[in-house]
């Protein structure tokens, strides 16, 4: 996949080592917006006195672009993984991969244990979060709308296959919802479009209440792990990375 030289040379720019860098957010849910990374702290900017930056976050117009770059040392991501984050999950397993390393694929690999049926409270609660926020507006936009169903649509794939899918037109190809691919025409049409009339509130509303039902059940009939099983696998590859400094 090619990506814009701007958010290379973005990406190039970064203080720190990078474990990997991928696309999230928006572009990732199929209805474009930011990007995502790890980095590696230097082994003296951990153990010693002048403490490195667990978070680096690049955000403005360079060169005509909007970028929104934001990346976590590995530890702290590492960290994340072991609770029940969606949002790494979906950064990790982003095909929207801008770069890459041999310990990017393994930390793949070592993610699978961190997969649990409690991750379904991540999106319950992104899903609630998304519709109150569509339920007070007015005009109502569809955003939100859209986020509420890729929340819901994510977790229930999640719940039943074990698989991080956070891309909502994917996901309508299992779990047809007729009416997703005219939002998002309406979300990539501009502002002038991209609102709702009153009239399909309640309509949405029934629909927002049926696929929190359909995560519940999900999440009640799912045989992932309770807990994560990753954390050696973890400790063991972030020591290999501050030795190695990548």
């Amino acid at each position: 996949m090619t990506f814009d030289p701007r958010i290379l040379k973005q990406i190039d720019a970064q203080p720190y080592p990078l474990l990997f860098a991928t696309i999230s957010g928006a572009h990732l849910y199929g209805f474009p917006s930011p990007d995502s990374g790890v980095h590696v702290l230097p082994l003296a900017e951990v153990v010693g006195l002048n403490e490195g930056h667990e978070t680096i976050e690049v955000s403005g117009i360079f060169d005509g672009l909007e970028v929104d770059l934001v990346t976590h040392d590995a530890r702290k991501f590492f960290l994340l993984m072991l609770k029940k984050n969606g949002y790494v999950l979906e950064q990790l397993y982003s095909p929207l991969v801008v770069r890459t390393t041999p310990e990017h694929e393994e930390l793949k690999q070592i993610g699978r244990g961190c997969i649990t049926r409690h991750h379904a409270h991540h999106y319950f609660g992104f899903a609630e979060t998304q519709w109150k926020l569509f339920e007070k507006e007015s005009p109502r936009r569809v955003k939100p709308l859209l986020y509420v169903y890729r929340a819901l649509l994510t977790g229930i794939h999640l719940m039943r296959t074990g698989e991080v899918e956070a891309n909502l037109l994917k996901l309508n190809e299992q779990y047809p919802l007729p009416y997703v691919p005219d939002l998002v025409a309406r979300k990539l049409a501009g502002p002038e479009r991209s609102t709702l009339g009153d009239d399909g509130f309640t309509f949405h509303r029934g629909e927002y209440e049926r696929l929190r039902t359909e995560l519940q059940a999900a999440f009640d009939e799912s045989t992932l792990p309770e807990g994560p099983s990753a954390q050696p696998a973890l400790h063991n590859l972030l020591l290999r990375l501050r030795n190695s400094g990548l």
